[in-house]
Formats: structure tokens, sequence, C-alpha cells
């Protein structure tokens, strides 16, 4: 699923965003990467999402070399993959209903599946009655919510989130938290960056702690780790 072998993310400023790092992460697993700000967190999302230009060493995300993706590609390499962030990055012109249909139009879905798809997804995150909504009548929650659909309508077998509760009270964040391990128990594999220390230690999955850009604890069923 992902495989990261000494790899290494310079930024044009000379700050590297991580160095020499390896991770194996298999299909089907949940795994939330840790550490304090600037451990290189957001850059690791950032490489699979391949927003970042992988500096040295080798990245392979669903068999496909990050190295050797052209740019005219990536629309596809990214449909592969659903993505969750801590502002929601929603549409604001769009209904809810909209919002997650159009991950579906882009992959040039019929009509007909979108029909039948968007519904199921939103009543799986609970915003079946709010599918004619915008997002500004939406609470956070709810919008984390649509957010969540939208990424995973098209199926994906891989599932990023950055600070996915970052701009949540502590029992949405708990529900939304419950939404991604239902979306992991059906398959999909879930990467999630995050600051959250309790809901880290509470859903024992495996925790992988950076420090400037190294990994310096990678545990089963962990839980939030301070480094030193």
């Amino acid at each position: 699923m992902i495989s990261l072998s000494d790899a290494t993310v310079v930024y044009d400023n000379g700050v590297k965003g991580i160095s020499s790092l390896s991770l194996d992460i298999n299909p089907g697993e949940f795994v939330f990467i840790v550490g304090s700000s600037g451990s290189g967190k957001s850059t690791l999302i950032r490489l699979l999402l391949k927003e970042v230009k992988l500096t040295g060493g080798e990245v392979f995300v669903n068999d496909m070399n990050l190295k050797k993706i052209k740019r005219s590609n990536l629309p596809y390499y990214r449909r592969k993959m659903g993505v969750v962030f801590q502002d929601f990055r929603l549409l604001p012109n769009k209904t809810v209903y909209e919002n997650v249909a159009f991950a579906l139009r882009v992959t040039e879905a019929t009509t007909r599946e979108i029909k039948r798809n968007v519904p199921v997804v939103l009543s799986m995150v609970g915003l079946a009655k709010k599918a004619k909504a915008y997002p500004n009548q939406l609470s956070g929650g709810e919008q984390q919510r649509c957010a969540l659909a939208r990424a995973i309508v098209n199926k994906p077998p891989l599932l990023l989130a950055d600070e996915p509760t970052g701009n949540l009270d502590p029992d949405t964040a708990w529900e939304i938290m419950g939404l991604l391990e239902d979306i992991n128990l059906h398959g999909t594999t879930i990467v999630a960056a995050t600051h959250a220390r309790d809901i880290v230690d509470g859903m024992q999955k495996r925790v992988v702690t950076l420090k400037k850009g190294r990994i310096i604890r990678d545990i089963d069923k962990g839980g939030y780790y301070d480094e030193i």
C-alpha cells in the first residue's frame, strides 16, 4: 500500500521536512502520525499526496513510484485516495449533495452513479437530512462529515487525514474518529496526522512518532508519545 525508503524532502529554503524516513503501511491498517509542530507530519501527508517533491529516496503508493508519476497523471493518482483536512475545504457555493457529487463528477461518473452513491454516503455520515444545505449552514462537525463523505464516495483504498479533528470540540472529534474507524473496518487504509493525544491514547491504533523529520517510535496499539 505505502512504502517509503530513505525518503527525504528538502524545501527551497533548505529546511528538511522529512529526512531518510523509511516506513511501510499495509493495506487495511489505521495509522496515526504524531509529533510536535515541525516534526514532519504535514510534510509526510503532502508527500503522499505528491504536493511536495521527493528530494531523495523512494516512495511507492498503491504500487506507483512517486518519482515516475508525470504531472499529467497526478489527477488519476489522487483519485485512488481520499483526503480530509483540518479546514474542511468544502466548495462554499455548492450544497452538501453537490460537494460530494463533485468528487464523482471529476472521475466522469454517470448521473445514475451519482444519484445512487451520494445518498448512500450522506446517510453513512449522518447527513441525509442536510443534503440541500450549504457549508455555511453547517456546524464544524457537519462540515467535516461532509468532507468525509466526499473523501470516501469513490471508495478509495487509501484515506489521508491531516489534523481531521483540529477545529472540532472534543465530543464532535470523537464522533468523526468513530466514522473513520468504521470506514477502516470496511477495508480502507487510513493514515491520520494528529495532535489529539486523548484520541490517540483511546483508540490504540498503530502510532508512528516523528521528530525533526525522522521516525523515533513506531508501535502497534500504542498511545501518544512525548518525544524527548
